[in-house]
């Protein structure tokens, strides 16, 4: 990596890790530069405005999320042709990776910019609900293989089975910080876990009661 890149990538780090912290309105340019030990016109020159920080930001954390689903959905699928079983592998590699973290996920960089979204123009509002968005059809995607093969529940929706598997890691980040236990979004990701193979499993055939034994009810 040239010196540049690793200037504008050293950048990006102390931000995030900033912004993880305090919130993007709390973040200042001054204290990026001071930590990052360049000049103000050297973080000029890799970022025009606080807007194009954050858009870098985005991007970047996007990026990354997508390399993560991209590895554990592809290392599921080559352990396993069958799609549940190969879902149900890609759910318990996602758990050891976050299980893995020595002290939790750092947390959720498009749910910081959610709640600060008069801060950014519309173009880094876009980018994170199109990141949203994609995920969401990932699972979906997973979800709706699984039942071509093995019939869902009655009565759920897969889209928003979907969804709340989103809901599951956001609410697993945001729970692991405020309890102080880093294990939290590991168990809810097992937890989801057990609830897709619930979803999926046959159901039990309903037992019919002889007209005798529901007229001594």
């Amino acid at each position: 990596m040239r010196k540049g890149a690793e200037t504008r990538e050293r950048i990006l780090e102390i931000a995030e890790t900033s912004v993880l912290a305090k919130g993007f309105g709390a973040t200042s340019i001054e204290e990026v530069i001071a930590e990052a030990g360049i000049t103000k016109s050297g973080f000029f020159y890799h970022f025009k405005d606080k807007n194009e920080l954050a858009r870098a930001l985005m991007l970047r954390y996007v990026e990354e999320n997508d390399r993560i689903f991209d590895d554990v959905f592809h290392r599921g699928r080559q352990l396993s042709d069958d799609p549940l079983q190969s879902f149900l592998i890609t759910l318990k590699l996602l758990a050891e990776l976050m299980g893995d973290l020595p002290n939790g996920h750092p947390g959720c960089l498009i749910a910081t910019f959610t709640y600060q979204e008069r801060l950014f123009d519309r173009s880094v509002r876009d980018i994170a609900t199109t990141a949203v968005r994609s995920w969401n059809g990932r699972f979906s995607d997973a979800l709706n293989e699984i039942a071509a093969v093995y019939p869902a529940r009655k009565g759920m929706d897969l889209e928003d089975v979907a969804i709340m598997f989103s809901c599951v890691i956001d609410g697993g980040i945001i729970m692991s910080r405020g309890l102080g236990d880093p294990r939290v979004l590991e168990r809810q990701i097992l937890a989801f876990r057990s609830f897709v193979k619930m979803l999926f499993a046959p159901a039990a055939p309903e037992i019919m009661l002889p007209p005798t034994a529901i007229a001594a009810e």
